[in-house]
């Protein structure tokens, strides 16, 4: 019954978004004309500004994957286990990867397994814009799904723009450097028609991971354990990434379609423990997904919008060493999902939306006695924005309904749990003294996320009875950003952000009592208190631009699980007290030159906050030099980047040495 109740509240939605417009006359305010092509812009402003990174600042960054350039960003940790094909994962503000909702190009990537993005699979050569959300994105113009995460990255891939009258774009690029990197990459754009345009990009990465490492362990009494220098094996990657977008227009509204495969063989390597060096494991990804979006006006009252997906990724993973646990395990994923939202301008200071969501998740395995489990999630979302007298609200409910079915009908009787959740959020803006360039900001939300397949149905070790983790978000913040006119600085950017989560119901992985066997259950609680900084100008001296950047993070995150372990109210593992970044660059006649420094506190590897336990600080600092030349009419850049300049031995996850000093080379073509 409850399912049944569920889908006839979403037909009952979705009948209400279509037939809740008018025939007002169309809302010209949204609409301008460029070269006999309406473009549709979105006039809906967010309550509070994402962090971003786009333009020359993103391609001039020292990195190689998105996860690499999210670094720079304030309460963001990225755990790396090293090289280039090293998997790459995103906490925000010490909520968990699995709080961290990814959407690529507007529509959300999906991993139910295990609940981890390997961010380091993304290469930043196809990709326009990055933005990070404390939170939600604050537009209620979104699908229901974008009202879920603790935290938001948005990753927006590169988009035609004709220029000069051009029908056609070509730009082939060459990457290589340490590690035997060989990275080609060919991107074709092409104007099909005065609404119409095609993007089809192509990239192929192989690198053979192999690098130097100091591996130093010291006893208790502080004598050398082990001193080792040795080569990091089994770190190779090879992949190759496909992509075609359609990108349209029509009067009143755009539309756009995407294509995306994605397969890789890389070896992940090993702890290094007490001087032995593991081989560590292989995997294989295959990723295919295929999505569009529309939007439509239809009146100046009504807007609505239409995403939909479908993805099938296949994931085996192989562990074939004497010293661990044989594993060779074959997964099958498919995801469909569709998502409509209307939006009212009821008042010209009050617009209403209603979104309504449909997903539906499968697994399957090789595994023995697997139960090849099921999610079915529908989600809707109300939300509504004030403004006037300089202040901005939005208020959004959550409605989150999940089915899910396991059981092989063999071993296990196929059975189907039923769980319900709403979780609310406000968010707030005020310019003071109705100063358009200051804002004071402030947002509270209520997340969950549920435990994934793995989490409940992994043999021997899922616990199919766990219940959802919770968070709880408070955030203050004050943004001031003024640019200049007929001055030598161009602009200036300040931030600074006082917050305080709170994690409940944390998923942990804890011993069952039987040798090599664990289980998952409900046991964490975390509280998050933290302040984050950041200031950002440009200048122009005479023919030299100059830019910076600068984040810091201090932030507490301790466990208050039980008051009876040794480590309550200890900081988690691996979130440093205090990190930052900074990015410098300047341009002059053609020439970029790009520096880049990160820092990341001392830490400690497990629960205990003890000296076995503790963590030195590592910092990196990264620099490239890049040129734009032109040969007759094709447009040219070549550059060269060394990154961990000072060459530190360094350790993001204990046991596993991330490279030192390397290279790249780069030459870029755009015809």
């Amino acid at each position: 019954m409850t399912t049944k109740r569920n889908i006839l509240f979403l037909l009952i939605s979705f009948a209400l978004n279509v037939f809740a417009s008018d025939n007002d006359d169309l809302y010209l305010d949204s609409i301008f004309q460029v070269q006999e092509v309406t473009v549709v812009e979105n006039r809906k402003k967010e309550i509070i500004p994402a962090k971003s990174l786009n333009g020359d600042a993103l391609q001039n960054l020292n990195s190689q994957s998105v996860a690499d350039a999210l670094r720079y960003f304030s309460g963001v940790q990225i755990k790396d286990f090293g090289g280039v094909g090293g998997i790459k994962t995103v906490n925000i503000r010490s909520m968990g990867t699995h709080h961290i909702g990814v959407f690529y190009d507007g529509i959300q990537l999906g991993n139910a397994q295990n609940g981890q993005i390997d961010l380091g699979r993304y290469s930043l050569d196809n990709i326009e814009e990055i933005q990070l959300y404390n939170g939600q994105k604050s537009n209620i113009f979104q699908g229901a799904k974008d009202f879920g995460s603790s935290g938001t990255i948005y990753i927006r891939t590169r988009r035609p723009r004709w220029e000069d009258g051009k029908t056609q774009r070509i730009i082939a690029q060459f990457k290589t450097g340490s590690f035997s990197l060989v990275n080609p990459e060919f991107v074709w754009e092409q104007r099909l028609s005065s609404h119409i345009s095609l993007s089809a990009s192509a990239e192929y990465t192989r690198s053979n991971g192999k690098y130097k490492f100091r591996y130093r362990r010291l006893n208790l009494d502080n004598t050398v354990a082990y001193d080792t220098t040795a080569t990091r094996q089994n770190g190779d990657i090879e992949a190759i990434r496909a992509e075609a977008s359609l990108f349209g227009f029509t009067h009143t509204g755009r539309w756009s379609a995407k294509a995306y495969f994605y397969d890789s063989e890389r070896g992940i390597p090993g702890a290094i423990v007490n001087n032995v060096f593991r081989n560590g494991e292989r995997q294989w990804d295959r990723n295919i997904f295929a999505q569009g979006s529309w939007e439509n006006i239809f009146s100046k009252r009504y807007q609505m919008k239409i995403n939909a997906k479908y993805a099938y990724d296949y994931l085996h993973f192989l562990r074939n060493d004497p010293k661990e646990l044989y594993i060779d395990n074959r997964y099958h994923q498919q995801e469909a999902y569709i998502s409509m939202v209307s939006l009212t301008r009821i008042t010209p200071w009050w617009d209403a939306s209603l979104s309504t969501d449909f997903q539906w998740n499968k697994l399957t395995s090789n595994m023995a006695n697997f139960v090849y489990p099921e999610r079915f999630t529908e989600m809707v979302a109300l939300a509504t924005t004030l403004r006037g007298y300089g202040f901005d609200a939005q208020a959004s409910l959550l409605g989150t309904f999940l089915q899910d079915r396991s059981g092989n009908g063999h071993t296990h009787k196929r059975k189907t749990s039923y769980r319900s959740e709403w979780t609310p959020a406000l968010f707030v803006s005020w310019q003071p003294m109705g100063n358009a360039d200051w804002h004071i900001n402030g947002f509270s939300k209520k997340a969950f996320r549920m435990p994934t397949f793995n989490d409940l149905y992994y043999t021997e070790i899922g616990n199919k009875y766990l219940e959802p983790e919770y968070t709880y978000q408070y955030s203050i913040s004050s943004i001031y950003r003024h640019k200049f006119n007929n001055s030598v600085i161009k602009s200036i950017s300040l931030q600074g952000d006082a917050y305080f989560n709170k994690v409940t119901n944390k998923i942990v992985a804890y011993p069952s009592g039987q040798q090599f066997r664990w289980t998952m259950l409900n046991l964490g609680k975390v509280e998050i208190l933290g302040l984050e900084f950041s200031t950002e100008a440009e200048a122009q001296l005479d023919k030299i631009g100059l830019g910076m950047r600068l984040n810091y993070t201090y932030q507490k995150a301790r466990d208050f699980t039980d008051r009876n372990d040794a480590y309550y109210g200890h900081q988690i593992p691996y979130v440093p007290l205090h990190s930052g970044s900074v990015i410098a660059r300047a341009s002059f006649q053609g020439w970029d030159l790009n520096y880049s420094f990160i820092y990341t506190g001392e830490r400690y590897n497990a629960q205990e906050n003890i000296p076995t336990n503790y963590e030195q600080p590592w910092y990196t600092h990264d620099a490239s030099i890049f040129k734009k030349f032109n040969i007759n009419k094709i447009k040219c850049r070549a550059g060269v980047e060394i990154n961990n300049i000072f060459d530190q031995d360094y350790e993001v996850i204990l046991n596993y040495p991330m490279p030192g000093r390397n290279f790249k080379l780069t030459l870029k073509a755009d015809i």
